[in-house]
C-alpha cells in the first residue's frame, strides 16, 4: 500500500487546455424524457410518467468529444451519422459544444438514437433506434479519408477509438487505420474503449479501458477475485499485444497495468452515484487529453479516476468542468494506492 500525495495534481490542470485529441468511433446522439411517475398504467403494469423536460446531448464519440472539449481541450471528432433529421440535430449539437468535427453521412442508415425516460432521478425506459450493421465499403472509405487528413495535418499524438458496436469499428476499418497510422510514421498513442465482439481487432493499441465484464468476455477467464482479474488483464496484454490496460471496476475504482508485472489500483474517487451513463466515455476523455498535454499515464488515470467520480454524481450523460475537476481534486488530500503486482 502506497500514498501518493494529489497536491502535484492540481497544478497540471492548466496544461491541459488547448490540448489536441483526435476522436474515432461510433457518433450518436442521447434524448432524455424527464418526468414524475405517480401511477401504474391500467393498460399494462408499467408506470406512467407525465414528461415534463426533454432534451437531447451528444452521445458515444461525441460524447467523449464532449468531455475533452467541457475541460477546455480542442477535440476532432471523425465519425458517421444517417441523412435524416437527426443528424441535422446531431451537428447542430456539436456546433453548439463547439467542436471540430468531420461526420460523414450514409444514406443507408440512421443516425443512431438513444432515448432515456427518466422518473424521480431513476432510469425507466431506453428506447433505442440505430442501425448495427458494418459500414458499406464507401462510406467506410469516406471516415478513413476524413481520419487520413485530420491526422496527416493535425500532427495528432492521441487518437481515442470509441467502439459502441453501431458499425463503424470493424475488421476492414482497423486494417485501414493501421495503415493509416503507419504512413504517419508517428507515435500517436492510440487509446480504445472497447466492444466485446471487436476485441480481435484491438491489437498493438497504447491503452484499452474495458470494465470488469469486458475484461472477463476478452480474456475467457474469471474476474471475481483479484488474482483472477489479474490473470484475464495479463491474457488480454498477451493475446493483443497492447502496452497498458486499465480495467474499470465500478465502485471498486480502477486496476492499472503499467506492464504485465505492474499493476496498480486506484481507489474509486466517487462519493455519490446516481448514474453511472457515459463514466467510461469520461475516463478514456480525460485520459487522451492528458496524455496529448505530455502528462504521465499514472497521473492521467488518477485525473480521469476523479473527473468519472463528479459524473456519476449526476443523472444522465455527463461531463466535468475544469471547477469541478479541480475542486474534486482538491477535496482529495491524497490518493492511496495499492501495489497489486505478484
Amino acid at each position: 500500500m502506497s500514498t501518493i500525495a494529489a497536491h502535484h495534481l492540481p497544478t497540471l490542470l492548466p496544461r491541459l487546455k488547448d490540448a489536441r485529441v483526435c476522436i474515432v468511433g461510433d457518433c450518436m446522439l442521447d434524448e432524455y424524457l424527464i418526468g414524475d411517475a405517480e401511477r401504474i398504467s391500467p393498460e399494462a403494469p408499467v408506470p406512467v410518467v407525465l414528461a415534463e423536460e426533454e432534451h437531447r446531448v451528444l452521445g458515444g464519440a461525441g460524447n467523449v468529444a464532449r468531455n475533452i472539449r467541457m475541460l477546455e481541450g480542442r477535440p476532432l471528432l471523425v465519425s458517421i451519422c444517417g441523412q435524416d433529421e437527426r443528424a441535422d440535430l446531431l451537428r447542430a449539437e456539436l456546433e453548439r459544444e463547439q467542436i471540430e468535427y468531420h461526420v460523414s453521412a450514409d444514406p443507408e442508415r440512421p443516425t443512431t438514437l438513444k432515448t432515456r425516460v427518466i422518473a424521480r432521478n431513476q432510469q425507466v425506459l431506453r428506447i433505442d433506434r440505430e442501425d448495427r450493421r458494418p459500414l458499406g465499403p464507401v462510406a467506410r472509405q469516406n471516415v478513413l479519408d476524413c481520419l487520413r487528413q485530420a491526422l496527416n495535418r493535425e500532427k495528432m499524438e492521441v487518437l481515442i477509438v470509441s467502439d459502441y458496436g453501431k458499425g463503424l469499428i470493424s475488421p476492414a476499418f482497423m486494417a485501414g487505420l493501421a495503415d493509416i497510422l503507419d504512413s504517419l510514421h508517428s507515435s500517436c498513442k492510440v487509446l480504445i474503449d472497447p466492444k466485446t465482439p471487436n476485441f480481435p481487432l484491438y491489437k498493438n493499441a497504447f491503452l484499452m479501458t474495458p470494465n470488469r465484464k469486458e475484461t472477463h468476455e476478452a480474456s475467457g477467464l474469471p474476474v471475481e477475485s483479484r488474482t483472477e482479474l489479474l490473470a484475464a488483464g495479463r491474457a488480454i496484454l498477451k493475446n493483443l499485444a497492447c502496452r497498458h490496460l486499465l480495467t474499470t471496476l465500478g465502485a471498486n475504482g480502477m486496476a492499472l497495468f503499467l506492464a504485465s508485472d505492474t499493476v496498480i489500483h486506484i481507489p474509486s474517487a466517487a462519493r455519490h452515484v446516481f448514474d453511472v451513463t457515459g463514466a467510461g466515455d469520461t475516463v478514456i476523455a480525460v485520459i487522451g487529453l492528458c496524455l496529448a498535454a505530455g502528462l504521465p499515464l499514472l497521473d492521467a488515470c488518477l485525473i480521469a479516476n476523479q473527473a468519472a467520480g463528479v459524473v456519476v454524481g449526476h443523472v444522465g450523460a455527463a461531463s466535468v468542468t475544469p471547477a469541478e475537476l479541480h475542486a474534486a481534486i482538491l477535496a482529495c488530500e491524497d490518493h492511496t494506492l495499492e501495489d497489486w503486482s505478484e
